[in-house]
């Protein structure tokens, strides 16, 4: 995989016109889109499937978290879409997860669909240990997603979504070559990082073993968000070089 298609832009904006306007800025310059709550709810669909048939890739971020039967009829629709990846939350549990992945397969095999990717969301990147101290757990974050990635793996989904302090922990805990890790939290140096709190630069993550970074204010809201993306493609092809 060339060091671009490891760039997964987040079109996280308001309207379908300003989508499509960023897309049609970066679309050279990235191997996939994502799609999350803000611009689903304000477009629906119809933008996932434009972004499609204009030939790009699309990873759906939609946290699908909700009785199993749900979810599976819910990931369905995001197969027939189209999309190339989508998450679930791991907190969902055995269950969810397992019945996500097998009627994502069923559904490929019966339509003569692509199956997407299926991921975990473990913690938000805006998680840290006193927020899960809020909700009655313990335990430091590395030993939650440690945990989740596993169930993740054992419940037959693809991969998880994970902050890049806890890539080399997943790694050691699921020795599947091929188990995905799609990073958010990305920063290049300098950058703020709003209200993400455990973050990493580009290059960082991709040494610590990312498969995709996921960017999308310092893209965004850079001056030039073509010199912006540019820039992080090269720290991934630099890492990639002395990796």
């Amino acid at each position: 995989m060339i060091a671009k298609d490891k760039l997964i832009v987040a079109l996280d904006v308001d309207s379908a016109s300003r989508a499509l306007d960023v897309f049609d800025q970066l679309r050279e310059h990235a191997g996939m889109f994502k799609i999350g709550m803000q611009l689903f709810t304000a477009a629906g669909p119809d933008i996932v499937r434009q972004i499609i048939a204009r030939g790009s890739r699309v990873f759906l971020d939609l946290k699908y978290h909700d009785i199993p039967n749900t979810v599976a009829m819910a990931a369905i629709e995001a197969t027939r879409l189209g999309v190339s990846i989508f998450n679930i939350h791991a907190s969902g549990g055995r269950e969810m997860m397992r019945r996500t992945a097998e009627s994502v397969a069923e559904i490929a095999v019966r339509e003569n669909l692509i199956r997407p990717k299926v991921l975990a969301v473990t913690l938000l990147t805006s998680v840290d240990h006193e927020t899960l101290r809020q909700i009655g757990i313990d335990d430091e974050p590395r030993s939650v997603v440690s945990r989740l990635a596993l169930l993740a793996r054992d419940s037959g989904l693809d991969g998880v979504v994970a902050s890049a302090h806890e890539i080399k922990t997943i790694r050691e805990t699921v020795s599947q070559p091929d188990f995905l890790i799609v990073t958010p939290g990305i920063r290049s140096v300098g950058d703020a990082a709003n209200d993400q709190r455990r973050t990493m630069t580009a290059a960082e993550a991709i040494r610590a073993g990312a498969d995709y970074l996921v960017v999308g204010r310092p893209i965004l809201d850079a001056s030039d968000p073509v010199r912006a993306a540019r820039a992080i493609v090269e720290e991934i092809e630099n890492s990639l070089d002395t990796s």
